[in-house]
């Protein structure tokens, strides 16, 4: 479990996910080290933070799809001696349309911050956390990480990765009193459905989550030390429905729901 005086190191924090584990890690009296590109978005939450929490909170503007510049932001914490105990790793993005006719270079962005960026600072900070002997990492995955989805064919094995990269790493951490959780949200209300391009409708309108359960169910399961959580009741229903059909039916109608 961590205490008041623990900082917590967010990805992606500018929006969606990432705010909103930003407000609950605040509500809780942690420090906060919030990361993304958008520096106004930041700081903007960081003043709001700072002034309704009364907590400490450190902004950095980085392209985390640079990974020269994950070190360069590990190198600074250290020479202001910021101890990360707690690492969300949050920043990706998703991409919706025919694997084919999606622009190359937009599939490649979309590898190198979901896969690559999440890799780097997880080992980067969690070789920290190993010579402390102590430390909680949270990866970001997503429902889609249990089924190939038709449109969302990287997006999908991109969660994939993540979900098993940390399912790997729930035990290898584990000896060094590190714990590793991955969270998998459903569809939610953070933004996502916009950014990849996807049209809402009434029916994925109607299985949306609200951002704050999905971020509690994620730090719920971190402090209890679990290797995974699917957020959401409807969500662990569906997960469900895919161990117990054949893949042809649960990929036919999960396709047909996050494409209709």
């Amino acid at each position: 479990m961590t205490t008041p005086q623990s900082t917590v190191l967010i990805t992606g924090a500018s929006s969606g996910f990432g705010e909103e584990f930003a407000k609950q890690y605040a509500k809780r009296g942690h420090r906060l080290v919030l990361v993304a590109r958008r520096l106004d978005r930041l700081e903007a939450l960081a003043v709001t933070l700072r002034e309704q929490y009364k907590v400490d909170v450190l902004v950095e503007q980085v392209d985390l799809s640079n990974i020269a510049a994950i070190t360069d932001l590990h190198a600074r914490l250290t020479e202001q001696s910021v101890e990360v105990d707690v690492l969300i790793n949050n920043a990706g993005h998703g991409l919706q349309g025919p694997f084919l006719d999606s622009p190359l270079d937009a599939t490649m962005s979309m590898i190198q911050l979901d896969i690559l960026s999440l890799t780097a600072m997880t080992q980067v900070f969690g070789q920290d956390m190993r010579t402390r002997k102590r430390g909680q990492i949270l990866q970001i995955a997503s429902i889609l990480a249990y089924q190939g989805v038709e449109n969302y064919a990287v997006y999908s094995a991109a969660k994939a990765y993540v979900l098993r990269f940390g399912e790997a790493l729930h035990r290898e951490f584990k000896r060094d009193n590190v714990t590793v959780t991955t969270l998998c949200p459903g569809l939610s209300d953070t933004g996502f459905v916009s950014n990849a391009g996807q049209r809402m409708t009434p029916m994925l309108r109607s299985i949306m989550m609200p951002a704050p359960p999905v971020v509690r169910a994620g730090i719920q399961a971190l402090d209890a030390g679990r290797i995974s959580v699917v957020a959401g009741l409807a969500n662990k229903m569906n997960v469900v429905l895919m161990w117990a059909t054949p893949r042809r039916i649960h990929q036919a109608l999960l396709s047909k729901i996050m494409n209709c």
